[in-house]
C-alpha cells in the first residue's frame, strides 16, 4: 500500500464513520516503533507504522486511522483531543475505535541482559548489573560492606 491509497483509506474511513472530510495527508512513517500511528498537531498529518499493518493486517490499520482522526477531528474542532479528556474516549466509543493497539512483537522491548552479578561481603545481597562497576566506590545498598565481582 502506498501513501496515496493510505490517504484515500483515511478520507474514506473518516467520511463513513465520522461524516467529516480528512483534508490533510497520510503517510507510513517507518521510524515509529512503539506505536501504531500518531497525528501530528501541527501539520494536521497522520503517520501510521508500517510495522502495524504488515503484522496485524487491514483490520488494525483500521483501529489505527480510527483512534487517530479521533485526535484529527477534535483538534480541528477544539475539542478535547488527548488520550485523557472525555470528549476523546466519548468520540471513541462512538465510532468503535479502539484505545490501544497492538504491539509489534519484532519491535516489543525486551529486559537488558545482567552479565555481571556484585555481592555483598558481609549480608551476601546480590546486585545484577548490565555495565561493569567500580567496586571501590560503591557500597552495599542493606548494610553498607564492601562489594565484590561474583560472576560475569
Amino acid at each position: 500500500m502506498t501513501d496515496l491509497e493510505l490517504t484515500e483509506l483515511v478520507k474514506e474511513i473518516s467520511l463513513a464513520d465520522f461524516g467529516k472530510a480528512f483534508k490533510h495527508q497520510a503517510m507510513f512513517n517507518r521510524r515509529l516503533r512503539t506505536t501504531g500511528g500518531r497525528y501530528m498537531l501541527q501539520s494536521h498529518h497522520i503517520e501510521i507504522n508500517p510495522a502495524s499493518y504488515k503484522e496485524f493486517g487491514t483490520d488494525e490499520l483500521v483501529g489505527i486511522i480510527k483512534h487517530e482522526l479521533c485526535h484529527y477531528h477534535l483538534h480541528i474542532e477544539g475539542r478535547g483531543y488527548l488520550h485523557r479528556d472525555r470528549d476523546f474516549r466519548e468520540l471513541l466509543e462512538q465510532t468503535g475505535s479502539p484505545r490501544f493497539c497492538s504491539l509489534v512483537q519484532s519491535k516489543a522491548r525486551t529486559k537488558p541482559v545482567k552479565r555481571y552479578i556484585y555481592a555483598c561481603i558481609d549480608c551476601r545481597c546480590e546486585y545484577a548489573r548490565k555495565i561493569r562497576m567500580n567496586t571501590a566506590r560503591y557500597r552495599c545498598g542493606k548494610c553498607n560492606g564492601k562489594l565484590r565481582l561474583k560472576s560475569e
